[in-house]
């Protein structure tokens, strides 16, 4: 991080239960769990001073403690890895930025979370995230791809699960070449007394129409400045997903 007055830790939110695939953070990609690749990639990243793991099941916290890494209890009724990163923060005073980063991306790259960290060296900035440059026709109409319109000072405008914006003199197949679309990749940064603030907020309506938390925090007042990256992110959301990626790395026959 550019300013080294800034004391940043890493956050991996991990649970056991999940409801498309019970267990993912155990599961084995080419020799290691998913948690602890994500906990060494983690650790690459120059911007953070500490990574934790946020878990509410011992399973994870025995295996985090078996690969040598560093893991903190919460509680099982959360609703989202930014409320377990809250909870975490309480615990652990003295950090000035927390990074929330996605405990099912294998592969994150360092270079990702240092980019989210810069952020933060404007003081005005209390909330960040990335997005990335959106180039096929698929990914515009994925609703499970979602997509967001920023400013012209990067802060987010909306967060939605539909094509935004809408492309009113173009037909769908070619909206990509109309304009530029970005899909938001799913790190979030917060200083601390910001995330302290938005996890005290109860649910939004635009939140609940698209099942988004971040459209709470944008409902309610709060800035969410971007950073654009290029760096493909790769998430194991269902064993399908795991099967292809290991496919994957057999034929690369990647570590």
């Amino acid at each position: 991080m550019t300013d080294i007055n800034l004391q940043a830790i890493g956050i991996i939110p991990a649970r056991y239960a999940s409801t498309r695939f019970p267990g993912k953070p155990l599961v084995d990609i080419a020799g290691k769990t998913m948690i602890q690749r994500v906990y060494e990639q983690a650790l690459k990243a120059k911007s953070l001073s500490k990574v934790i793991v946020a878990t509410d099941d011992e399973r994870i916290a025995d295996e985090v403690t078996r690969f040598g890494g560093e893991f903190a209890f919460t509680a099982s009724h959360h609703q989202s890895g930014t409320d377990r990163c809250a909870e975490v923060i309480e615990k652990m005073p003295g950090f000035d930025i927390v990074i929330n980063i996605q405990g099912d991306e294998p592969f994150i790259e360092p270079a990702q979370i240092d980019l989210l960290a810069t952020c933060f060296v404007a003081d005005k900035v209390d909330l960040a995230t990335l997005i990335k440059p959106i180039q096929s026709q698929e990914s515009i109409y994925n609703p499970n791809s979602p997509k967001v319109v920023i400013d012209v000072n990067g802060r987010a405008m909306y967060f939605s699960r539909s094509p935004i914006p809408f492309i009113r003199n173009g037909e769908p197949g070619v909206w990509a070449e109309k304009h530029q679309f970005y899909k938001h990749i799913g790190i979030y940064g917060y200083r601390t007394e910001a995330l302290k603030a938005i996890t005290q907020l109860p649910p939004s309506s635009l939140e609940i129409a698209e099942s988004l938390e971040q459209l709470r925090w944008i409902e309610n007042g709060f800035y969410i400045q971007t950073k654009a990256t290029d760096l493909e992110t790769v998430a194991i959301d269902t064993p399908e997903d795991l099967l292809k990626l290991n496919k994957l790395l057999k034929a690369l026959k990647l570590p």
